[in-house]
């Protein structure tokens, strides 16, 4: 679930920014700390099929502020759709990824934390003996996370940019080795609940892997064939929910959060170089998004290249994105998509943050009953 965008890949910028519109993964690396004295620090790892991606933030009163973040392409599950497993160069450049991140944890005193694995590694047959390493040489515990906890965390960290014009939203996160859409009910005054949810099986790496088959462009054909597979999967969630009729009534918001969708309104906006504050939230008109998706599709592996907001590392996969991108907007009545740089992490520091918040709650409800029982003001 990582950004299809090479040009800022190995960046993801350390500066500050603000967010304001199974718990081993907590595990703290290194020596244990006496965190009560200090101001608590949050961190979240989301390791996809393609990136390692870290966030680290503090809570504010409107949100929270990234105070660090790192991001890498590993490509962890490269060559997971033919062997069924995570080759030794992926783990040992993921392993790598995950040393600079722990480095990060114990620079800013990390007191919260958690550290998420998805489809790469849901599907490996040596996931565990992954885990286990990375435990072993980094301090760091991975979690790997269900299909349904990464739709929810997905949700949880748009939360946001969901408006109240509407009465429901699909909100889908393209990865490398999945797609998750999630259809939500917006009931209001910023609450919204998870009516359902499903996980495509494609992402932009095992799509890749398929159907171009080492080639670095597309014909129509291929394009046509890599839509037609996510499409197949995708219908029946789309029907059993009637979506396609609700949006025809303009009832529903769509809320693109992955690096294919980022990406593309770049281009769209034809910006020069990758910029978050302007991507962030922006809406863009369904039918150009698509007009533009299938224009990437058909570039020259050159011509990608040289798109400031691709680059090399993307080159090949941002023609899964695109197709993919391409089928979930295959629906009549569609008229505007809102643009997401924020998901999995997101979620994660906010799940962590209402966590603190309810424990204080209850520690302070608890001292205050002691105190009443011991006769003393609370």
């Amino acid at each position: 679930m990582s950004p299809t965008n090479g040009g800022r890949e190995n960046l993801d910028s350390d500066k500050p920014k603000t967010d304001n519109p199974r718990g081993q993964g907590r595990d703290r690396p290194g020596p244990q700390r006496d965190s009560s004295r200090q101001r608590p620090i949050y961190s979240a790892i989301d390791l996809g099929t393609n990136n390692c991606r870290l966030l680290v933030a503090k809570q504010t009163y409107t949100g929270f502020r990234i105070i660090d973040a790192f991001s890498r392409v590993v490509k962890l599950g490269e060559g997971l759709t033919e062997h069924g497993e995570l080759s030794q160069g992926a783990m040992d450049r993921t392993i790598e990824a995950l040393n600079i991140c722990q480095e990060k944890l114990e620079k800013r005193r990390v007191t919260h934390m958690r550290h998420v694995a998805t489809a790469a590694c849901r599907v490996a047959s040596n996931a565990d003996q992954f885990v286990d390493r990375v435990k072993a040489e980094t301090g760091l515990a991975l979690e790997i996370i269900t299909t349904a906890e990464e739709a929810r965390l997905a949700v949880a960290g748009c939360q946001t940019l969901i408006t109240p014009n509407h009465r429901y939203a699909l909100v889908f996160d393209i990865g490398g080795g999945s797609t998750e859409l999630v259809w939500v009910r917006i009931r209001g005054r910023g609450r919204t609940s998870i009516v359902g949810w499903t996980s495509v099986p494609w992402g932009v790496v095992n799509l890749t892997e398929k159907y171009m088959k080492g080639k670095h462009e597309a014909s129509a054909d291929d394009y046509q064939r890599m839509m037609d597979a996510v499409g197949v999967v995708l219908k029946p969630f789309m029907e059993k929910y009637d979506i396609y009729e609700t949006v025809k009534q303009r009832r529903v918001q769509y809320l693109g959060t992955s690096g294919t969708v980022t990406t593309l309104a770049s281009l769209h906006f034809e910006l020069p170089r990758y910029n978050r504050n302007k991507i962030d939230g922006a809406w863009v008109n369904p039918g150009s998004i698509r007009e533009l998706a299938r224009k990437v599709g058909n570039m020259s592996h050159k011509e990608r290249i040289i798109q400031p907001c691709i680059g090399p590392e993307r080159a090949d996969l941002v023609i899964a994105g695109c197709a993919i991108l391409d089928a979930i907007m295959d629906v009549d009545g569609l008229k505007s998509l809102r643009v997401a740089d924020r998901g999995i992490r997101e979620g994660i520091l906010r799940s962590l943050m209402k966590d603190q918040a309810r424990a204080q709650h209850n520690q302070n409800r608890q001292r205050a009953e002691k105190n009443r029982a011991k006769g003393q003001p609370s």
